[in-house]
């Protein structure tokens, strides 16, 4: 097998057959294969993939259950291939497959990796629709180049190719999280990598819905922050802090905007928690734990949870913090070691009982 070409794809079933239709047409004449890594659609995308499978020997289906992530996905797809080369794209036909022969040859020719690339010459990003997301591609992008060793004009692109034996070599080093695995891949590898860049135009999307959001880009910078610290502090506890310092302004907020209409400062401020509270668990739901994210009745059982958590964590914050300042006298001391207990407690707990994976 000279190729192993690595989909991973969430509520795409109309676009599994047109997929292999595609690579079959553009990629004539090379061995390959096509791994579509499904995250349990439940609009039946593995079934449709399967379907397929009985009759070509080429189509690979990954089905997975409890757990959720394009980066994830990919590391799974590729480390299942035996081939010599891994190309990776989305499953929404949006990048152009017959750009594949070219980036096989850049690779083959001595480039580490090639990247199919919306923005240089011969390139074009108007697939990306709304300004919102083109803002959101255009911003990442900018992050990406300021922190990234390697000169390459699409950090942010899905769609590229490499050696089995290079994702093999780094898969160890990779955060498998968020959506931006080529930009992990860069940063994960301990030489400068020979980048070729191969334009493709990005097409508009024919079936399904677009899985670039705000939060995509949140999780995004978390990647970077995780690099630049060197993986030293987990990415999802720095995520779970960083949603913690939004709802202590929400709190505020709250509080400011109560006293106002004439409440008294005590219930002013159980009010600013409460409602910081639930933003919190909001946020947590939707960003750190975006992978295990609680629907449903298990959403209102995970706030219960996650209440109580947090108030047993205040309750630890404020009895630690009064021990240290009876003990140091220093207020500021005492507030930041209960503040930081009671952020690692939320976490860990939260972790264990309101999102852990079954």
């Amino acid at each position: 097998m000279t190729l192993t070409i690595v989909v991973p794809c969430f509520n795409e079933r109309a676009n599994v057959a047109p997929m292999v239709a595609a690579l079959g047409a553009a990629l004539a004449g090379v061995e390959w294969e096509v791994v579509f890594v499904d995250d349990d659609s439940p609009d039946g995308t593995a079934a449709a993939v399967r379907a397929l499978a009985r009759t070509d020997a080429r189509v690979r289906c990954i089905r997975r259950v409890g757990r959720r992530g394009l980066s994830s996905a990919v590391i799974e797809g590729a480390l299942s291939s035996s081939a010599d080369y891994i190309a990776v794209i989305d499953g929404d036909m949006q990048h152009d497959e017959t750009r594949l022969p070219l980036m096989l040859a850049a690779v083959a020719g001595g480039a580490d990796i090639a990247v199919g690339s919306r923005h240089v010459a011969g390139g074009d990003a108007a697939g990306l629709g709304s300004p919102l997301r083109a803002w959101l591609s255009a911003t990442g992008i900018r992050i990406a180049q300021a922190v990234t060793r390697a000169p390459v004009n699409d950090p942010m692109s899905g769609f590229f190719l490499l050696r089995r034996d290079l994702f093999e070599r780094l898969a160890g080093r990779l955060t498998g999280q968020g959506f931006k695995i080529l930009l992990d891949l860069i940063l994960a590898a301990p030489e400068r990598l020979k980048i070729v860049e191969i334009a493709y135009k990005f097409r508009p999307r024919l079936a399904g819905a677009s899985k670039l959001d705000a939060l995509v880009l949140l999780q995004f910078a978390g990647l970077v922050i995780d690099k630049v610290l060197h993986g030293m502090v987990p990415l999802r506890f720095l995520s779970f802090a960083l949603v913690g310092a939004f709802g202590v302004v929400v709190n505020l907020l709250v509080l400011e905007g109560a006293r106002r209409a004439g409440m008294g400062f005590g219930t002013a401020q159980s009010l600013g928690t409460i409602v910081a509270m639930v933003a919190n668990f909001q946020a947590n739901n939707q960003l750190t734990y975006r992978a295990q994210r609680l629907k449903g009745a298990r959403a209102w059982r995970g706030l219960v949870l996650f209440l109580l958590v947090c108030g047993l964590g205040a309750v630890a914050n404020i009895g630690i913090a009064r021990a240290l300042y009876a003990a140091h006298r220093s207020g500021l001391l005492a507030g930041a070691a209960g503040a930081a207990i009671g952020v690692v407690w939320n976490y860990a707990v939260s972790a264990t009982l309101v999102w852990r994976v079954r």
